[in-house]
């Protein structure tokens, strides 16, 4: 055989394991993969990065178990694609596991290929995004499997506050493989095809005697809207992949990355007099806060982060004068805008993320207080409320706050108040900053007063006094008058205002003390 002849047989060979690597479990699988309207591995891959952009490792690797005939069932690549790839010219790293190959089930080369490439994501600051699609532990590989898991759990911790970890669900996500996605900082779900579950539904059933579907028990709206173990819940898989790009088009590619400036063409000073009206005179008549949020962005452009989840605050990303920001704001058109335990864990996990990116943060206030009741207290309210204290005091990223109406009792030093170090406190002519609404404060200030009358000359002594409360207390000038307010604003001018200090505090530093961490309270 000439040498020719010998390059080229083993040319031959390399294309033949390539395509061998790149058909995962058969046609067959694949076909059924389609069939329930999902994507395969690779070309999830392909959908979610720069066309031409990905560069595959260890497309070759396969298990070494020889247990329950394992060693006749071998798939290169080991049930997992890795590998680097482009996401708008950014760098990300990337795993997709393959459901085609035992079901996507985790053994010991498949996690080291995942270790391998959160590793390289980590030592070269770039995203890292994993595509979960799998049944779970190999059980055939026993602990081999489990200690898989834990080297993934490992560096999920390493890479926090370091690189942006993105996971999307999609497929089934059971029993240890839930826990990694959990530690990452976002988590996309497909409606009807995605699920998360530490113990499935037939578990459950001989366990507690409990029927619950799979879509019940772990869904995409169950963990958007009840659990709030999801960020994002996506029409189809296509979605899901616009909007990852989208959020990374607003995080940087690692905390040791400057922001980069959003490309817009909405001026800075454009007409903002529709703010005039959108706060109603009544302070008991709700409105929408995104309808201010909107109008002071850059294009209307706001990525919501847990839309559906305590729907009571609203957070995500946006920009304003191509400044990319992270937005935190009561929201009055649900209970009021009230603090409770499930708003404040989101609001709170929200601030870490931005404060670990140095994205600066823009808070809007109109909170009435926290939500009063037995459920909110046995709960632990005070535990949960005081993670979005603490976030706030702990986090040293350019913070702007404004109030648009109520900032009552401690909510109103819990949302980025002054006393608590945010740089830039404001507030519209219509805010009321009081340790409560006026009729409440004259119930208990005025109590004997109104204690021995009644009828007419109750109501009108009683509206005499909350007028004169009001007159007093429900404005910001007596805030502005101690300094615990930097401006008293026209909403006209909001838009232009919170650039210009974002401006100011774009080179901004903090020097905390030298400790190992803080203890929140978890």
């Amino acid at each position: 055989m000439s040498t020719s002849d010998i390059q080229q047989e083993k040319r031959d060979l390399l294309k033949s394991m390539i395509c061998q690597a790149e058909l995962g479990g058969g046609e067959q699988r694949i076909k059924k993969q389609h069939d329930q309207g999902k994507y395969t591995a690779r070309e999830r891959v392909e959908r979610i990065v720069d066309p031409g952009s990905f560069v595959e490792f260890d497309r070759f690797v396969t298990h070494r178990c020889g247990e329950f005939n394992m060693e006749k069932s071998k798939y290169l690549g080991d049930g997992v694609i890795t590998g680097i790839g482009k996401i708008d010219g950014q760098q990300v790293g990337i795993y997709s596991q393959d459901f085609t190959c035992w079901g996507g089930a985790l053994g010991g080369a498949h996690a080291k290929k995942i270790c391998k490439i959160m590793d390289f994501a980590y030592d070269n600051r770039i995203p890292i995004i994993g595509v979960n699609d799998s049944g779970g532990a190999r059980i055939q590989e026993g602990v081999e499997s489990l200690g898989g898991y834990a080297d993934i759990f490992h560096r999920n911790v390493k890479c926090s506050g370091v690189i942006p970890q993105i996971s999307l669900i999609m497929g089934p996500c059971a029993g240890g493989a839930v826990y990694s996605p959990a530690m990452t900082d976002y988590v996309f779900m497909v409606d009807k095809t995605s699920y998360m579950f530490v113990t499935g539904p037939d578990v459950i059933k001989t366990v507690t005697h409990e029927e619950v579907t799979k879509e019940e028990l772990g869904g995409a709206s169950t963990h958007n809207e009840k659990s709030g173990v999801a960020h994002f819940k996506c029409l189809d898989e296509d979605d899901a992949f616009e909007r990852v790009r989208e959020l990374l088009s607003y995080i940087p590619a690692s905390n040791f990355r400057k922001q980069t400036i959003r490309e817009t063409s909405d001026p800075v000073h454009r007409d903002n007099t529709k703010l005039k009206d959108v706060v109603p005179p009544n302070p008991k008549k709700p409105y929408d806060i995104k309808d201010i949020i909107f109008e002071i962005i850059d294009d209307k452009q706001f990525l919501e982060v847990h839309k559906d989840y305590a729907k009571n605050i609203v957070c995500g990303h946006a920009s304003i004068g191509g400044i990319k920001i992270g937005i935190i704001a009561n929201q009055p058109a649900f209970l009021a805008g009230v603090l409770d335990i499930n708003s404040s864990t989101k609001a709170a996990r929200f601030i870490r993320f931005c404060d670990a990116f140095d994205i600066p943060i823009l808070t809007l206030v109109d909170v009435p207080g926290f939500l009063p009741g037995t459920v909110q207290e046995y709960g632990g309210i005070i535990n949960h409320g005081s993670k979005l204290l603490y976030a706030y005091s702990e986090a040293t990223v350019p913070m702007i706050t404004l109030i648009t109406r109520k900032a009552y009792g401690g909510a109103y030093d819990v949302m980025a108040s002054k006393h608590i170090h945010a740089d830039i406190n404001l507030a519209y002519p219509t805010a009321e900053i009081a340790v409560m609404g006026a009729e409440g404060a004259v119930n208990i200030i005025f109590r004997k007063e109104l204690m021995g009358l009644s009828g007419a000359e109750f109501d009108n002594k009683k509206a005499k006094l909350v007028a004169d409360y009001e007159k007093q207390f429900a404005n910001p000038y007596r805030a502005a008058e101690l300094g615990y307010l930097d401006a008293v604003i026209y909403p006209e001018e909001t838009r232009v205002r919170i650039y210009e200090y974002l401006e100011m505090l774009k080179d901004k530093k903090v020097e905390r003390p030298i400790r190992k961490h803080g203890n929140i309270q978890l």
